[in-house]
């Protein structure tokens, strides 16, 4: 009798589609890939100063419901037309939750919110979600935060970001180096840009790591780097870094790394102190620094649902409020609109500041 060695904590394994499978069941026709390239171009554009326009990345803390996120999605399309000469407004179309301890990670991971973890499935609803934003000629952003299920859908965004959490993790960092879209670089937890900074670098770099095909293979990729890595500032443990004298202070580290003086703050989180209600209030001293004539703040995120606040999941989807946030509590639709139509005067005012 052999010594086992191997699986001694796998309770259970289940063969996932290949990435290859799936894009072929939910494929992106020509007229979706064309917008999501120029939604690309149109980001690499103002994080590049050659835009005038301000980046907002505005939506769900996470997409529980289908319905409705597409809802929402089309909301934000009727406002992006009305906006468009100021704002470029990019979608959250966040599928994937860090978690300090434990709790619902995703739909992508829990599509059902019962615990089943039915991955499969998650990623097929992932796709078809996106490929509906493309339909509907709304660009999507989202996090990307485990290293194998971007293969699934990751060429569908136009805008990814790595967390604060995550920020520092090599891995991370030579998979930003593969991605087609822009990517943010969240400050680390603690609120210091450096390890963001770092990230930014190691990202533009070419790097030979392994990964799986789009059939499911073991296979080692080498990248060219992404030339469109940027910093996001989102508060820390050391407190909120919106002001304009924290924006001046990672500017001036931007510059000293030899990076362009150009970043996205994030109003949620640790600049938000975590309450939802005070979104606005950041956004508004933003607005401020806009008129004023900021060239350095190019982006702002804004965590947004259909209904305000948050609620808990207690028994998967039964009793849940539509519209609501089952992770962070978000501001709701008509503050989100107020929100928006106060950073697009802010960018005109700015124009002639």
């Amino acid at each position: 009798m052999s010594t086992l060695i191997h699986d001694v904590h796998i309770a259970q394994s289940q063969a996932l589609p290949e990435p290859r499978l799936l894009r072929q069941e939910l494929p992106a026709s020509e007229i979706e890939a064309a917008f999501i390239a120029a939604s690309r171009t149109a980001i690499r554009s103002i994080l590049r100063g050659d835009d005038d326009r301000l980046l907002v990345i505005v939506g769900p803390c996470s997409v529980h419901e289908p319905a409705s996120a597409l809802e929402y999605a089309a909301r934000l399309r009727e406002a992006s037309s009305r906006l468009a000469d100021e704002l470029l407004i990019v979608m959250r179309v966040y599928f994937e939750k860090p978690r300090t301890r434990m709790g619902w990670k995703g739909l992508i991971y829990d599509p059902d919110l019962d615990g089943r973890g039915d991955i499969g499935e998650g990623l097929r609803q992932a796709r078809h979600i996106l490929l509906e934003c493309a339909r509907l000629g709304v660009p999507a952003a989202s996090e990307i935060l485990d290293l194998v299920t971007p293969q699934y859908y990751a060429e569908l965004l136009s805008w990814g970001a790595i967390g604060a959490r995550t920020v520092e993790s090599p891995l991370h960092r030579q998979m930003a180096s593969a991605l087609s879209a822009p990517v943010g670089f969240k400050n680390a937890i603690q609120g210091g840009v450096g390890a963001a900074i770092d990230a930014i670098h190691v990202a533009a770099q070419a790097h030979r790591f392994p990964t799986i095909s789009l059939e499911g293979r073991a296979t080692v990729i080498t990248t060219t780097g992404n030339p469109d890595g940027h910093l996001v500032l989102r508060g820390g443990n050391e407190g909120p870094n919106y002001d304009a004298a924290s924006v001046e202070r990672a500017a001036l580290a931007l510059q000293a790394a030899g990076l362009p003086m150009r970043l996205v703050i994030d109003c949620s989180h640790g600049n938000s102190s975590k309450d939802a209600a005070r979104q606005p209030i950041v956004a508004a001293d933003i607005a401020q620094q806009l008129a004023s004539g900021s060239s350095t703040i190019c982006g702002v995120m804004i965590e947004s649902h259909l209904v305000e606040g948050r609620q808990d999941i207690i028994n998967g989807r039964a009793g849940l409020r539509y519209g609501q946030s089952v992770t962070d509590a978000c501001i709701g639709w008509d503050s989100t609109v107020a929100v928006l139509q106060d950073l697009a005067r802010a960018v005109q005012a700015g124009r002639s500041a």
